[in-house]
């Protein structure tokens, strides 16, 4: 198969940057994208050489190819969202596709319009791919029952956020190189955390060591110390799990913050916000104990004083700015890679 061609969007009057090229996609099948749970090396692989193509895209003159001319996106949120939707819409512009933004508030769900009768409205008014916002887990997976265009979770309640934790991958191996054998550390609320779970599969199909650090409160059900194991297997890869901020960070090439999800929890999970941040925040005198350069990671919104120091957030070792300039040359590979496939 030869590898294929990304042209340039003509601009008027000006140069013409030269096309680039991209590996081909074999083996790539997928019309949907909602969780990294059944993600393999490859895929995974094939997703990280086509963001860097995207990221020399985004790096030129006029930063557009014409890759999805003709190709209708429409972005389905039903929760607040400035960093994901912006890139998605970034990302599919960039590729020259019509992009549409459609918010709960103002539609027809104010009217009582389920969730099916919308996304079949937005299917026949031509949505090639729809990317969507959910405040239930597992409603991206209702949707593709229902519709036949291509469905992107961009965050299903407590579940998943795939494009995410694909940024976050890229963002690492953009810095570390091969993380095979890599310790990262994600501290913070992973009990209502969907950047966790799907960091955590996307981190395991990249051979990454994860740690996961919080008060027992709010680590998942089965992984709290002293609680008897569930009857069935966890449905997540095997990480270590640790309730001490410096045993877990001791070491580390990459400390992820997360966010208190505050409008997910029930109440009496924690004291108070200040001891959690007395005995969990990512300050300097923690990060000291990573190994020398380690990253700091966040996925946003920060809460600064909360889950990280400001000193931390701002400080030389963050790519917390990288990581929201990187989502939307991931964003533009996941949306190339999904529209394109449909075409073969």
């Amino acid at each position: 198969m030869s590898r294929e061609r990304l042209s340039p969007e003509p601009a008027s009057g000006g140069p013409v940057a030269p096309a680039i090229e991209t590996k081909p996609r074999a083996g790539w099948t997928r019309s949907h994208l909602l969780d990294l749970d059944d993600f393999t090396p490859g895929e995974m692989e094939t997703v990280m050489e086509t963001a860097g193509a995207m990221k020399e895209v985004l790096g030129r003159e006029v930063p557009r190819v014409p890759a999805l001319r003709g190709k209708t996106i429409i972005t389905l949120f039903y929760e607040a969202s400035t960093r994901t939707r912006a890139s998605f819409e970034l990302a599919g512009k960039a590729l020259g596709a019509d992009v549409i933004n459609v918010a709960a508030g103002g539609s027809s769900v104010e009217k009582g319009e389920s969730l099916i009768d919308t996304v079949r409205t937005l299917q026949a008014v031509g949505a090639d791919v729809l990317i969507m916002r959910h405040p239930s887990s597992g409603a991206p997976y209702l949707v593709t029952r229902h519709v036949e265009c291509s469905v992107i979770n961009a965050g299903d309640g407590w579940h998943a956020h795939p494009t995410q934790a694909l940024l976050d991958v890229y963002t690492m191996r953009a810095h570390l190189g091969e993380l095979r054998g890599r310790r990262v550390v994600i501290v913070g609320d992973i009990a209502h955390s969907r950047v966790a779970r799907s960091n955590i599969w996307g981190l395991a199909a990249a051979g990454a060591e994860v740690v996961l650090c919080a008060p027992p409160t709010l680590l998942p059900a089965g992984m709290r110390p002293g609680e008897p194991g569930p009857e069935e297997p966890l449905a997540l890869p095997r990480v270590e799990v640790e309730t001490n901020i410096e045993r877990a960070i001791a070491g580390a090439d990459v400390v992820m913050a997360l966010r208190l999800q505050k409008e997910r929890m029930q109440s009496g999970l924690l004291p108070s916000i200040r001891e959690y941040a007395t005995l969990y925040q990512v300050t300097e005198q923690r990060l000291a104990l990573a190994r020398p350069g380690a990253l700091v990671m966040h996925p946003g919104p920060m809460n600064e004083g909360v889950e990280i120091s400001p000193a931390v957030a701002r400080s030389l070792q963050s790519v917390v700015d990288e990581q929201v300039a990187n989502g939307v040359a991931v964003r533009m590979a996941v949306l190339y890679l999904m529209a394109r496939g449909k075409l073969s």
